[in-house]
């Protein structure tokens, strides 16, 4: 496994190869082995256009490239994946090996290369990574955003009424009783002496100042989450107008299942793979006596929170679902099984309205 340049090799034009990458943020590392998984060569690449062509012209160098295993598809590796679809050339994500092979074989980039393509040549990975490249890499984008606000909102609000709480007495008196959109409006009027060193009582001073500031920035924080909202609306809605219909789907569950899927939800094999996904598939918990199934705390969490929503509204609303749960519970179901069993009917009705 000793590292070679990136020469292209034009000795065995004909060969059938497979090759696996390990993705940093600086450079990539590729390994090629042939078709009954000896080492061929490794080399280094940089992670820039430039870099990503070289790479892929070594790589066919070997020979016919069946198939490109990448680390971090999504991540450090987002670019190289996006270069090679574009080329006409099969991608394969790889997951990273686990610790007990790390722990036997050791690490490094060229060890971790040749895992990959390995794990691409043996079948043990096969999961199709997602495009990024339309739509719904676009309503992503805009939920990064959307996240770190509403994040920076509670805390903001969580801090201003704990320093109501712990204010002093007057303060904290005056400000007592009022709605969340009240003492908002009341903190932001406040006025105070920012001279706080020429004060007899500074700490009134300084915590209506604060007070005042987080107020704005709550204010501020509402502001831009009511934009975001106004651009995602219109973007889910042509995106995906079968899923906006779905009873229980509103705009935020509906993007985060549509990023959940990609941009190419062709790629999930079946209903049951996409259950999976989300973290709805029934594990079985049985022992002795006792037969039943349990929540899965695996997948993808947010599109798992999604389908809990969706399982809540129409718990509450939807009569049809509410005629199941009476049936369930005559059959001494508990609400946690209850709730796991619909969010595994409703990820099926999801997968077909995104594949449709």
């Amino acid at each position: 496994m000793t590292s070679t340049s990136p020469v292209v090799d034009q000795a065995v034009p004909s060969a059938v190869v497979t090759v696996g990458v390990d993705t940093h943020s600086d450079t990539h590392h590729a390994a090629v082995i042939d078709a009954v998984g000896r080492p061929l060569a490794d080399a280094g690449f940089p992670t820039t256009p430039a870099g990503y062509q070289q790479l892929l012209v070594w790589a066919q160098g070997h020979g016919e490239v069946v198939g490109f295993g990448v680390e971090g598809t999504g991540a450090y590796g987002a670019g190289l994946a996006r270069h090679l679809r574009t080329a006409g050339q099969v991608v394969i994500e790889v997951d990273r090996p686990d610790r007990k092979t790390r722990r036997q074989r050791g690490k490094s980039d060229p060890i971790d290369a040749y895992a990959a393509a390995a794990a691409v040549l043996s079948g043990a990975a096969t999961g199709t990574p997602k495009t990024r490249d339309g739509r719904v890499e676009a309503i992503r984008t805009l939920r990064v955003a959307r996240r770190s606000a509403i994040k920076a909102r509670t805390q903001a609000i969580n801090q201003l009424k704990a320093l109501v709480l712990t204010g002093p007495a007057e303060l904290r008196q005056a400000l007592t009783g009022l709605t969340s959109r009240q003492l908002l409006a009341t903190c932001r009027r406040l006025r105070a002496d920012t001279r706080l060193t020429h004060l007899a009582d500074p700490v009134t001073a300084a915590t209506k100042l604060t007070l005042r500031r987080l107020a704005r920035r709550i204010t501020a924080l509402g502001e831009e989450i009511n934009d975001i909202d106004t651009e995602l609306r219109p973007l889910v809605t042509a995106t995906a107008p079968a899923l906006m219909a779905v009873y229980g789907v509103g705009t935020e569950v509906a993007a985060q299942l549509l990023v959940t899927a990609g941009d190419n939800p062709d790629r999930l094999r079946s209903e049951a793979a996409f259950a999976q996904l989300c973290g709805t598939a029934p594990l079985p918990a049985s022992s002795g006596r006792t037969t039943r199934h349990r929540l899965n705390r695996g997948g993808d969490r947010h599109a798992n929170y999604a389908l809990h929503i969706i399982a809540l509204v129409r718990l509450s609303s939807h009569q049809p679902t509410q005629d199941y749960a009476a049936r369930r519970r005559a059959e001494c179901l508990s609400n946690l099984e209850i709730i796991r069993c619909l969010k595994r009917y409703i990820a099926r009705e999801i997968h077909h309205v995104l594949t449709a």
